[in-house]
């Protein structure tokens, strides 16, 4: 299964939830999308947490200082 990179490093602030968001919601089960960003994207995973509970698995795979990538997995 293909796994999806979301680089919102170049993102504008606002719009980076939405945009990863809006990536996960088309994932399929099963399927992971990489998100790449220049600080440690802890807020998402709660947010995540709360609007889609027990949907997914967060995996650190960088974790800084400059970069982080994270494997956020549909369940």
């Amino acid at each position: 299964m293909q796994t999806v990179e979301v680089d919102v490093r170049q993102v504008p602030p606002p719009q980076r939830h939405p945009l990863i968001f809006s990536t996960f919601d088309r994932l399929a089960p099963g399927q992971t999308m990489v998100l790449v960003n220049d600080h440690d994207p802890k807020p998402l995973y709660y947010q995540l947490s709360f609007e889609r509970s027990g949907q997914f698995e967060w995996e650190y795979l960088e974790q800084g200082p400059e970069v982080w990538r994270v494997a956020i997995r549909r369940k």
